[in-house]
């Protein structure tokens, strides 16, 4: 197969911005990526934002069928090429983000791999798609801006942590597992990426309800200048007294701030919660 730039200049295709499209061409790291993802010929892997289909060849050569979400379709031609006699891999021209989660999974069956290499934009909304939507996922397999990674992967009491980490750590283990430098994608980023792994783990951290501890996360990092007593205020609409009874219960600090409580004490906030704000629809 020619090389990469060759294949997307014969079709003239122009990288577009509002996509964050680079692509990974270094044959080692996509094999890397494919590793980290533990893939055998028995299950699926869910790749989102295929690009070029570099990386979308390498899975599956190692997964026994591959769906690929791609935005865009003018990368078709540039697919017919790059995937030619890969009969296990099926792209979709959409955005993966309006896909419905539970029909797909009928697809994808129980244990599949999701390996996605993301722009800046959607990393927030595919993540937390996955993390709310997602049933029989084993593994998120993410290429990310490299501050990111930090973020995804942060403990508390550190800049870095946030609503993303306390979401991802209800349901997974985060680790870095690559860096990966800036050179190495078509065209080159600003910055440079890292790999991320998100291991499910069936009831990790259990709660009596997903849609308040989403609501809790949410309102501990409402503003970091702020405690959580006041946080909560302005979030659930409570009483000084009912906050800070709340926080009593939950055996948290009435002047504690969002960024010290670890997934686990949220946990905790988001189960007495429970038991004084109405319920969501």
């Amino acid at each position: 197969m020619e090389n990469l730039r060759q294949i997307l200049a014969k079709h003239n295709f122009s990288f577009k911005k509002q996509f964050g499209q680079n692509f990974i061409s270094d044959a080692n790291l996509l094999e890397s990526i494919a590793g980290f993802a533990e893939l055998d010929q028995s299950r699926a892997v869910l790749e989102i934002g295929c690009g070029a289909g570099t990386l979308t060849r390498v899975l599956a050569a190692h997964a026994g069928k591959v769906i690929a979400y791609e935005i865009d379709a003018k990368l078709q031609p540039v697919l017919a090429e790059t995937l030619a006699g890969v009969d296990n891999a099926e792209v979709v021209f959409r955005n993966f983000l309006k896909a419905d989660m539970r029909a797909l999974e009928q697809e994808l069956g129980e244990g599949y791999a999701v390996v996605a290499n993301l722009p800046y934009y959607i990393t927030t909304p595919l993540i937390m798609k996955l993390i709310e939507e997602s049933e029989k996922a084993r593994v998120l397999v993410v290429m990310v801006q490299d501050d990111v990674a930090k973020r995804l992967c942060a403990a508390e009491n550190t800049p870095e942590y946030g609503a993303i980490t306390a979401a991802i750590a209800r349901r997974a283990e985060a680790e870095t597992v690559k860096f990966v430098p800036r050179h190495l994608f078509t065209p080159a980023p600003n910055v440079d990426s890292a790999v991320v792994r998100l291991t499910f783990i069936p009831d990790r951290i259990p709660v009596k309800d997903k849609k308040m501890y989403r609501a809790a996360v949410r309102a501990a990092f409402l503003s970091r200048r702020k405690t959580l007593e006041n946080n909560l205020i302005n979030s659930f609409a409570l009483s000084r007294e009912q906050a800070q009874e709340v926080l009593r219960q939950a055996g948290i600090p009435p002047k504690a701030r969002g960024e010290a409580l670890s997934p686990q004490k949220l946990a905790q906030l988001a189960d007495v919660l429970c038991e004084h704000v109405p319920a969501e629809e």
